[in-house]
């Protein structure tokens, strides 16, 4: 028997099954699902088990490391501050960061950075946890490096180095000089009573944190169909950009990210950890427009608006394959068709976890597993995500 807890509205009884179905098709070792709709959670659901042992169960309050999909709550903290006028999507970012005009990054905008536009996906520096948590001398970093092709023209996944751009963006717009996660969690988390952190707080009860299966190399390959022959040999040779991009800092496997010296850095792309109804919530605030967080329609207009691809086409040099990018979120694509609605936006992580919000129906979804699956699009939140949409007709 499967430990399922947790509670579905009337008519979204599918997503209960789904979320069974992918402990026995897929082999699920933990995870929760949680989908609001119009300010009213309708899926609340966890199961599983938290360690790799089958020892513990998942709990209500169980928090899940997201990896990439704390792109989308640092993109929500760019908005919020682009909503409190620090700073205009279509500007240069030297106009707020002077030093940042060097080495060919003089025009480089605002909104090409959070689409992935800029160039700056590899940094030629060595990071380490040291460095990372010194944001003066990263700025310095930043500051130096040379974009890998003329910003604006293509894109590519700035898989780890998008948070350290936005986090200094914030540092120099915002009159307190907070961090993202200093302002996440003084203007959004803390006002909502969210349960997401930047890192490991020194304060977490380790029985509260789901531990990380890694995928094994055999399942890596086991799953290969799913994922691109492109990025697989691109990611395989050391002078590729995609080898260059998610190897600096170098974590050993997925799991590495959360490792002591690493665990209390600030990481506003690949380290949040969080519980999937907080994750849920906060998207479907943002898809009724942020009126909880007096978010401006005007700040809302940009986050629904069609993406703007680069010249070069939709080409992704770092994942080698199509990909859709605007402010800082995955846009519904062929390669990722999280939503039939092109005003959707989302962020995926590494691993499996997602999550979206789709404005149309004012929804906020969020998945997080614990068993790590690398995929171009996982099946196991396919699956969930489908049920959902198949249930919104009945619910009405």
């Amino acid at each position: 028997m499967i430990p399922i807890h947790g509670y579905v509205a009337p008519r979204f009884e599918e997503v209960r099954n789904a979320f069974v179905r992918n402990f026995r098709r897929y082999g699920e070792l933990g995870a929760a699902c949680a989908v609001w709709l119009r300010s009213e959670l309708v899926v609340d659901l966890w199961g599983g088990y938290r360690d790799r042992d089958r020892r513990h169960l998942w709990q209500r309050n169980t928090l899940v490391p997201v990896f990439s999909t704390t792109k989308g709550i640092s993109a929500f903290v760019l908005a919020l501050a682009h909503s409190r006028g620090l700073f205009d999507y279509n500007e240069r970012i030297s106009r707020y960061w002077p030093e940042f005009a060097q080495n060919g990054k003089e025009s480089i905008t605002v909104r090409q950075l959070l689409a992935h536009q800029a160039g700056l996906c590899a940094l030629d520096e060595p990071l380490d946890a040291e460095l990372l948590a010194d944001l003066d001398r990263l700025a310095g970093v930043l500051a130096r490096q040379r974009p890998a092709w003329t910003p604006g023209t293509r894109q590519g996944y700035h898989g780890i180095s998008l948070g350290f751009y936005q986090n200094e963006l914030l540092r120099r717009v915002d009159p307190q000089r907070r961090s993202i996660r200093r302002y996440f969690q003084e203007e959004i988390a803390g006002p909502l009573g969210l349960d997401f952190h930047y890192g490991l707080p020194a304060s977490l009860p380790p029985e509260r944190l789901a531990e990380l299966q890694d995928m094994a190399v055999w399942q890596f390959f086991l799953h290969f169909r799913r994922v691109s022959w492109r990025f697989l040999a691109a990611a395989a040779r050391r002078r590729t950009l995609t080898f260059q991009a998610l190897r600096n800092p170098h974590f050993s496997r997925p799991s590495h990210i959360f490792a002591p010296e690493y665990a209390r850095v600030e990481l506003p792309s690949s380290n949040g950890i969080g519980e999937a109804r907080s994750i849920a919530r906060l998207f479907a605030i943002f898809a009724a427009g942020g009126k909880e967080l007096n978010l401006r329609p005007a700040t809302f207009a940009q986050l629904i608006a069609p993406s703007e691809p680069p010249v070069g086409g939709n080409f992704d040099l770092v994942m080698r394959r199509e990909t859709n990018y605007a402010l800082g979120f995955s846009k519904p694509s062929r390669t990722l068709p999280f939503s039939a609605n092109p005003q959707a936006f989302g962020a995926a992580g590494i691993g499996g976890s997602f999550a979206f919000a789709d404005p149309a129906i004012q929804l906020g979804y969020a998945y997080l597993p614990n068993r790590c699956r690398i995929e171009s699009c996982d099946p196991r939140d396919q699956s969930l995500r489908e049920a959902v949409y198949q249930c919104l007709p009945k619910a009405g």
